[in-house]
């Protein structure tokens, strides 16, 4: 599945405070929903995306919708996808959000921009694989390669000839978006002999910090700066690979892209690869501590200092019993499932949790998802009783009061031996204020690792295995805003939840009403 018939997608190109209306038309065989993934859509939760928790899906043969994409204070790179089963595999793109006309970067402009997008590709059909990995209950295949703008690069022969080149002019610095919109993968990326100066993510900008490597997530933009100030002799490769704390299952192939100047023939042999991105030596956290906002007078930050509403999210791999009679591929027989809470995500199907809030209609979602972890234990120990590897099931929500200073503090678990989760907030940035490895210990983590001056501010962030991260946010976005880690098959395995934002008191801090063409369930 494409969209007009493009792999990736288009790029969109916008200002800071514009509005777009992006009429999607469904073609295909297939339902589809769109998200705009960073994108904070104020009050406007009707065109947010994610299926069955703000709308029900464009049906296919024909089925349209008019999306109204509201861009306010984002700035930076953002990008759009599929929010449907695993349709997302191939259907999205990136989103470039200039300064508003008249205004600069908080950096010296560069020659160029442009998007740096990373995927996956399987040679099965995506339809059919989503299909063998809900039935077999274990993890699903492994993609058969990652890709850059669409290309695995010269490692494998069906793209050796059309692997992606970038040409550079020698003394000009150009601007990289980096997108991770791969499915199952946190991926480490370089440039040979090049160092990369790291200015911005998920559509707000960062304090300027160099580094050899980067370390992307999906889900997560990250803008980058690279000088081109190497010898026009060669050609150098551009290069990324799978991270992965998990034992399961990875891609272990690296993909490639040619960087080359343009007094240089393509074809010279590049250099050796940008890195070897040993993952004993690397870290999926390590550039965590380098991030922060630039907190000045004219990108100023509005960290709440304090909480009213403290919430303490576990996130678990599990397992379910396998039905009886079947057979099941998941740990000792049993069906893989994800949490939040010890809660696995069971999704409606025939009506969305929006249209049933804003109609105020029962029986589609609860309204008790729990703040704390139902049950207490040594989360990260390495042996945890198997009688915590089965959640409860369920489509619960988390009110939150309009205007409330939220902390949510995401907890990784060792339960069948945890794994990294990126986690990724629908409608609003939230500030990473610390993070750690181990159990949260409020005593002692608050007070002494918390940045509560310049922390990043962003919607997307890995909470690595067995560790911990904490964000605040207001809750100033009235609205029904999904919450779920974004590696798909832990998404998919029920590892999600729903925030609802209530109304406040004046009349511009309501929700709005839904346009006439929602698609119908």
């Amino acid at each position: 599945m494409t969209i007009n018939g493009n792999f990736p997608g288009e790029t969109l190109h916008v200002h800071r405070g514009d509005t777009l209306i992006v009429h999607v038309v469904n073609r295909s065989p297939h339902n589809i929903t769109i998200h705009w993934h960073g994108v904070n859509q104020p009050r406007y939760p009707w065109a947010d995306g994610p299926e069955y928790i703000t709308q029900c899906p464009i049906q296919p043969g024909g089925g349209k919708f008019s999306q109204k994409v509201i861009f306010t204070t984002e700035e930076g790179t953002l990008w759009w996808h599929a929010h449907s089963e695993w349709t997302r595999a191939t259907v999205y793109g990136a989103i470039i959000v200039y300064p508003k006309k008249g205004h600069a970067y908080p950096f010296p402009k560069p020659h160029a921009d442009l998007p740096i997008i990373f995927g996956e590709w399987w040679k099965q059909d995506i339809f059919e694989l989503f299909d063998d990995f809900r039935r077999s209950g274990g993890d699903p295949l492994v993609s058969h390669a990652i890709t850059i703008n669409g290309q695995p690069g010269d490692r494998y022969n069906c793209s050796g000839q059309d692997m992606f080149k970038l040409a550079v002019d020698q003394g000009k610095t150009y601007l990289l978006r980096l997108i991770n919109a791969a499915m199952q993968d946190i991926l480490f990326f370089s440039i040979a002999g090049h160092q990369l100066t790291v200015v911005g993510t998920d559509g707000t900008y960062t304090k300027p910090f160099k580094s050899d490597y980067i370390t992307i997530s999906p889900g997560q933009t990250i803008d980058v700066l690279l000088r081109a100030d190497h010898p026009i002799a060669a050609s150098y490769y551009m290069a990324a690979k799978f991270y992965s704390s998990a034992r399961a299952a990875v891609n272990l192939n690296t993909t490639t892209a040619l960087l080359h100047y343009t007094t240089n023939n393509t074809t010279t042999t590049p250099t050796a690869a940008a890195a070897n991105f040993s993952a004993v030596s690397l870290s999926a956290t390590a550039d965590t501590n380098a991030f922060r906002s630039l907190a000045d007078k004219k990108h100023p930050v509005d960290v709440p200092q304090k909480a009213d509403t403290n919430l303490y999210f576990t996130l678990s791999m599990n397992a379910v019993p396998c039905p009886a009679g079947a057979t099941c591929a998941g740990p000792n027989g049993a069906r893989l499932a994800a949490s939040v809470n010890n809660v696995s995500l069971v999704l409606p199907t025939s009506m969305d949790v929006l249209g049933a809030y804003y109609r105020g209609i029962g029986g589609v979602y609860g309204d008790d998802f729990p703040s704390n972890p139902p049950v207490s234990f040594d989360f990260t120990n390495l042996t945890i009783p198997a009688v915590y590897r089965t959640p409860a099931t369920g489509n619960q929500v988390r009110m939150l009061e309009y205007n409330s200073s939220v902390e949510l503090v995401f907890q990784g678990t060792n339960l069948l031996g945890g794994v990294d989760h990126p986690m990724h907030l629908h409608g609003t940035n939230f500030y990473v204020v610390g993070w750690g490895f181990g159990n949260f210990d409020r005593a002692k983590d608050a007070n002494k690792t918390y940045n509560l001056v310049d922390p990043p501010f962003q919607n997307t962030i890995a909470v690595p295995r067995n560790g911990w991260v904490a964000v605040r946010f207001k809750a100033t976005n009235p609205g029904v805003w999904f919450m779920h880690c974004h590696l798909e098959r832990h998404a998919s395995w029920g590892m999600g939840m729903t925030f609802i934002v209530k109304n406040g008191k004046g009349p511009n801090d309501k929700m709005l009403p839904p346009p006439s063409d929602m698609p119908p369930c």
